[in-house]
C-alpha cells in the first residue's frame, strides 16, 4: 500500500494536534519557521543535518 507523502503528513499532523493539543502559536511558529528556512541560505546545511 502506497500512501502519498502530503496525505501521510496531513493524517499525523491532525492527530498530533488532536491529542497533543499544543498551542496554536506553536504550530504557527513550527510552520512559518520551517517555510521561511526552507527558502534560506541555510537549507542546504538543514538538508546535510537531515541525510
Amino acid at each position: 500500500m502506497q500512501v502519498p507523502l502530503w496525505f501521510a503528513l496531513l493524517v499525523v499532523g491532525y492527530l498530533g494536534v488532536k491529542l497533543i493539543r499544543p498551542p496554536a502559536w506553536l504550530i504557527a511558529v513550527l510552520l512559518l519557521g520551517g517555510f521561511l528556512l526552507s527558502d534560506s541560505v541555510l537549507a542546504p546545511a538543514i538538508n546535510a543535518l537531515v541525510k
